[in-house]
């Protein structure tokens, strides 16, 4: 394991102890509270961005659909395939001027959106951001791990995830007032050399702006407080000092930098090597299988309610106006479920729980969908982003934990990789599955106008097409969660189990064994007392009389007792 696997502790205040300030308290070190502001600032960047860019797409196409289909699957495609070679870059070179690289290239990229006027020019610049992005991602996961304690990971990986996601609702907005604003600015003839007057229709310079100025910020940040005084990430860095290790201990022959950073250079021919590596490891690990396997195949699943959202609540529900309200329930449900888990991390076993609350995502998602009122579908809604939102920490976690410095990278942007190409497959392959199971469920109830309805136990069950499959997206998560648990080699049935008996309690011959743990102790006799003479039992007891904290036993019979019959 690479010295930075554990972060770099900082120095204590003068009186000796331990500075607990709410910076401390809350984002646990100094430095993870400026990689988070990172994040934020970031992540607002990102989501204004790419509001803007599909405005403007839709705004200066003749067909804005399509141009908005192309300019999205610009974001989503490179990660697809050139993701693996980017975690090697990531784990070989240094991860600060990776991170600050990227930040001041997507800076630069919408500086110079303003200039372009065309869907193409829009495709390529959404390319290139994309590119960078898919650098700085892994890097920044990979970082975590080198400035939070191990035990508060759950934490930091929660405040990355609200980093991450509740910056997107206040996108919007920002983004509607920077076009308004940018109207009116446009009136001003000194800003002329802005661009803000260009004649776009609905223009969004000032926003390309304002997410430019992020990337810098956030740029800066990572240089002057997250990195600053930790040691460099590169292979060649870590390399030199091992070798200087080595010499000082006489295991090896001295090196130097420059040394380490020519064999670095050499080493990158044998790119595909460090690719087979990662695959390697994560094939031999079965924490880092399970995780990548159940986050990517869960979500071939759950990503389904994107698409197949709005047709939902049209046909099913019978209100379109009410799948906003079903989005607002999935995020609040990945709140709890965040909140949740960071309040029981210390009690939770992290690798039981990951395959159970996989599971149980699609069960309420399976339980949400199949309901034809509002509440009731919006509460297995609600269930399902609780799951989703605990087992994307969980998940974050575990890689961290299970997964050494030198590999972090790749093992990263594998997953990131899966995870894109499964959400894509679920966007893609949701409305066609959709469409198809329509017409089975035409043919088979003969209803061809209107939304197909079965009988069931005397109730009218609508059965539309996007119905059975979200039923089957429902059932390809729990699937996910028993991949998952048979990749780590976890029951997951034993781990239903004890979890259902947790929560009902043991019946009466679990207590009579006193395995659970609400069987009540029994007292241990005070040696000082005298014993009281045992009537002989007519048969040798079936157990060996229990002393101490065990199972409840019977009273002692008195010498009066009476055999019993």
């Amino acid at each position: 394991m690479s010295d930075l696997s554990a972060p770099t502790p900082e120095p204590p205040p003068a009186g000796g102890a331990p500075a607990q300030g709410w910076i401390e308290r809350v984002f646990i070190t100094r430095r993870f509270f400026a990689l988070f502001n990172v994040q934020v600032i970031s992540a607002l960047g990102d989501w204004v961005g790419f509001f803007a860019i599909t405005s403007l797409a839709a705004s200066i196409s003749t067909q804005p659909e399509a141009a908005i289909a192309l300019v999205t699957t610009a974001r989503v495609a490179p990660g697809i395939f050139l993701a693996p070679f980017i975690g090697v870059i990531v784990d070989r070179f240094d991860r600060k001027r990776i991170m600050v690289v990227s930040d001041v290239a997507r800076a630069g990229v919408f500086l110079l959106l303003p200039l372009v006027q065309t869907v193409p020019g829009l495709i390529v610049a959404s390319f290139i951001l994309e590119m960078f992005t898919l650098a700085w991602s892994p890097a920044k996961e990979a970082t975590v791990p080198a400035v939070v304690p191990a035990d508060r990971l759950t934490t930091a990986n929660s405040l990355g995830l609200v980093a991450a996601y509740a910056t997107m609702p206040i996108a919007g907005p920002i983004q509607y007032v920077l076009k308004v604003l940018n109207d009116h600015l446009a009136e001003i003839s000194v800003l002329a050399f802005l661009g803000l007057n260009r004649e776009l229709g609905d223009t969004q310079t000032l926003a390309f702006y304002f997410d430019a100025a992020s990337f810098l910020v956030s740029a800066l940040l990572i240089s002057r407080f997250v990195y600053r005084g930790l040691p460099s990430t590169s292979a060649a860095a870590r390399e030199a000092r091992a070798v200087e290790a080595a010499a000082a201990t006489g295991d090896g022959s001295p090196s130097t930098f420059a040394e380490a950073e020519e064999a670095e250079r050499s080493s990158l021919r044998g790119a595909f090597d460090d690719i087979r590596e990662g695959l390697q490891f994560i094939g031999a690990n079965p924490i880092v299988r399970g995780v990548i396997l159940g986050l990517a195949t869960g979500l071939i699943g759950g990503a389904m309610l994107v698409p197949l959202g709005p047709t939902f609540a049209r046909f099913v529900i019978g209100n379109a106006n009410t799948f906003p309200l079903f989005i607002t329930a999935l995020g609040l449900g990945v709140a709890t479920g965040v909140v949740s888990l960071t309040a029981l991390q210390k009690r939770l076993p992290k690798e039981q729980a990951f395959p159970v609350l996989v599971f149980a995502g699609g069960v309420s998602m399976f339980f949400g969908v199949s309901m034809s009122t509002f509440w009731l579908a919006a509460l297995g809604i609600f269930g399902l982003g609780a799951c989703a939102g605990a087992v994307y920490v969980l998940g974050f976690t575990l890689l961290q934990e299970h997964t050494d410095d030198e590999l972090r990278g790749r093992i990263f942007a594998t997953m990131l990789t899966l995870v894109r190409a499964c959400v894509l497959l679920a966007l893609v392959v949701g409305p066609t599955l959709a469409t198809v199971f329509n017409g089975f469920a035409r043919a088979a109830t003969g209803d061809q106008e209107g939304v197909p309805t079965a009988s069931v136990f005397g109730f009218d069950l609508a059965i539309p097409g996007v119905r059975l499959t979200l039923w089957l997206a429902a059932l390809i998560l729990c699937g996910a969660g028993v991949l998952a648990s048979r990749s780590m080699k976890i029951g997951l049935r034993s781990q239903l189990r004890d979890g259902l008996r947790q929560a009902i309690g043991p019946n009466g011959e679990e207590r009579a064994r006193g395995n659970h743990p609400t069987a009540i102790p029994v007292a241990a006799p005070d040696p000082s007392l005298p014993s009281e003479p045992e009537a002989e039992p007519t048969e040798p007891p079936a157990n060996p009389p229990v002393t101490g904290s065990g199972p409840a036993a019977e009273p002692e019979p008195t010498p009066d007792a009476q055999e019993p019959t």
